[in-house]
């Protein structure tokens, strides 16, 4: 266990970053209309595809697996 407890941050930290530059690579649905309170109604509906797709699919995994790991590293910690 003591091998996994010492990879468990450097596990995080890579986790971690890998969400952040999937989440900043989607794109945003609301534009400058949305934002001031008008409405674009051409972006309802949007079905993601290709890239898009993989990115949104990327972040929930990294996401869920991030979670994981700190409650494994918090497990882990209690137990030493």
């Amino acid at each position: 266990m003591s091998l996994v407890a010492r990879i468990l941050p450097y596990l995080e930290i890579f986790l971690g970053v890998i969400l952040i530059i999937a989440i900043l690579l989607q794109q945003s649905a609301a534009g400058l209309g949305g934002a001031l309170g008008g409405s674009d109604t051409a972006t309802f509906g949007h079905t993601r595809r290709g890239f898009e797709k993989f990115l949104f699919y990327l972040s929930i995994v990294c996401g869920i697996l991030f979670a994981l790991v700190a409650l494994l590293a918090i497990i882990l910690k209690a137990k030493i």
